[in-house]
């Protein structure tokens, strides 16, 4: 039995002026994964987060285009790694669970495994916030199915696999909706565990915007639905749209068989006109449908391409699984 794989794990943390939680954020995790890299993209800050980040050992570089979204898109694109821990850099967020997460990637195979938050602390989520989460999870779950319970935590670990085939189009927070609603289409491996989440601490600010952002989730998802299952979007558009021409005709159809006559004329070409268009909806939808499997499949294999990590044996009881093997820092080489 050769020797257990050891994955070099790299911590991604977005940051926007978090200079009074980004010191502890590094250490803590510099502590829990003594072997990670750690690295600190700083998005315009207007305080201390990249001279703090620094100071405390991060890798610091920074990112000009503003927005979590565009930060995430340049990590995945800049970082090379086996295994990345993705974690604001809010200190609301549990560093302890890191390693149960990334054991749970590697022993399973997956590719995502999303920290669940869970709290008792009343003002951990804003008024709106929690309700936002649950109604965007659930239209995400009606389109492309159910997988996560907290679909908006920004704790996540994940496969290079995942990272490197994960095409990004968002630019701020609703990246985490992207990259629920990428798992969910493509049927990639994954998991969900719960995780402590804290308060704020003092001094510490959210840059959530509980209306503008969750405005731009919504039509994030719009669009993800027209370009990913374009039948379910313009068959039911277009269903909706036969529907109200046929109610508006069948007026003017009970007044043909009892009279002969179209009395109403314009009302019959208003619904004639919404019928053809709604059955054009549906056509539409065929035909892209058709068109986005295709690119689907060319997404698949550009995923398939990239090799996976080897994952350890499952076959052992989980109290005689042999603990996961982090890389020494000796080993990891400079980025």
């Amino acid at each position: 039995m050769g020797a257990p794989h050891k994955p070099d794990i790299a911590v991604l943390i977005p940051c926007f002026n978090e200079a009074a939680t980004i010191e502890r954020v590094v250490a803590s995790f510099q502590t829990i994964l003594p072997t990670a890299r750690i690295y600190v993209y700083d998005n315009n800050s207007t305080d201390q987060t990249a001279e703090l980040a620094a100071a405390a050992g991060a890798i610091v570089r920074n990112e000009q285009l503003q927005g979590k979204g565009n930060v995430v898109r340049s990590m995945f694109a800049d970082v090379e790694a086996d295994v990345y821990v993705l974690v604001d850099g809010d200190d609301t967020y549990d560093a302890s669970a890191a390693p149960l997460l990334i054991e749970r990637l590697v022993s399973r195979g997956l590719d995502i495994v999303n920290g669940a938050r869970e709290t008792e602390i009343k003002n951990a989520y804003r008024p709106g916030h929690k309700f936002g989460n649950y109604a965007i999870s659930r239209l995400v779950a009606l389109a492309f199915g159910n997988n996560f319970k907290d679909m908006l935590s920004g704790y996540k670990v994940l496969s290079r696999r995942f990272v490197k085939s994960f095409q990004a189009i968002s630019s701020g927070f609703e990246i985490e909706t992207e990259l629920a609603v990428h798992t969910l289409e493509q049927r990639l491996p994954s998991d969900e565990m719960t995780t402590r989440y804290k308060d704020r601490p003092e001094g510490s600010v959210s840059k959530l915007r509980t209306y503008g952002d969750g405005f731009r989730i919504l039509n994030l998802i719009v669009q993800l639905v027209k370009n990913e299952r374009p039948l379910f979007f313009f068959g039911w558009l277009g269903a909706a749209i036969a529907a109200t021409g046929f109610l508006l005709g069948l007026p003017v159809i009970f007044d043909y068989f009892e009279t002969g006559l179209v009395p109403r004329l314009p009302t019959a070409v208003l619904a004639s006109g919404l019928v053809m268009l709604g059955f054009t909806g549906l056509f539409t939808g065929l035909i892209l449908d058709v068109v986005t499997r295709s690119r689907q499949e060319m997404k698949r294999l550009a995923y398939l391409s990239i090799p996976a990590l080897p994952r350890s044996d499952t076959s052992l009881a989980p109290d005689s699984r042999p603990p996961l093997v982090l890389m020494d820092r000796a080993n990891i080489a400079k980025d």
